[in-house]
């Protein structure tokens, strides 16, 4: 009796199986039939494109809103930075990187202060930036400082006296009426008393 109501409930089961099988949504069937048996791999985003790199040797570079000085500075970016390259200006000195938090994302960065690895397309800058106000000068104010410079009067060439060059006259020789020099005169006098003098003293010997 007892193996009849195991086998009755054994029965019952397997109908109830069959039963669930045949009546289960072909969706969820598919589903079950389709999970996979292995780990799948995640996607992962990387940048991708060309990319500017600051220079190591500069602490950090401005940020512009165009290829030029001319235009305002819209942010910086440190060394060793990274940011995604989009073009170059026509004549390769500026590189027009993606900037978000500015208004249109882009702006434009010194070409020889970052390293870009691949090729840029060219792109045309925007409109050069026109000052909102216009300086004007205050022609009464400016009047102030206007010097005027009066003309001097040059000095007047006087021509200097001329120069009178001194003459000097040879004075004249000091020579007798026999037309011989006083010199010759005194050394013989003196040659004359030199002899007398050696005979006074050879003679009181």
């Amino acid at each position: 009796m007892l193996q009849r109501w195991f086998r009755l409930f054994w029965v019952a089961w397997l109908v109830i199986g069959l039963l669930g099988l045949v009546y289960l949504p072909g969706g969820q069937a598919r589903t079950l039939a389709q999970q996979p048996t292995v780990a799948i791999a995640t996607v992962t985003s990387s940048p991708f494109g060309p990319m500017a790199t600051v220079n190591s040797d500069q602490d950090q570079i401005n940020v512009r809103g165009g290829p030029s000085t001319d235009y305002p500075i819209v942010g910086v970016l440190v060394a060793g930075q990274r940011v995604p390259a989009l073009g170059r200006s026509a004549g390769g000195d500026w590189v027009q990187i993606s900037y978000p938090g500015i208004e249109g994302g882009v702006a434009w960065v010194y070409s020889y202060l970052v390293t870009v690895n691949g090729e840029l397309p060219i792109i045309e800058p925007p409109a050069t930036p026109t000052p909102r106000v216009t300086p004007t000068i205050d022609p009464t104010l400016a009047a102030q400082f206007v010097i005027e410079m009066v003309p001097t009067r040059l000095p007047t060439f006087t021509a200097p006296p001329p120069v009178i060059a001194p003459t000097f006259t040879e004075p004249p020789s000091q020579t007798n009426a026999a037309g011989v020099p006083m010199g010759f005169i005194v050394i013989g006098m003196g040659a004359v008393g030199l002899f007398g003098l050696m005979i006074s003293f050879f003679r009181g010997r």
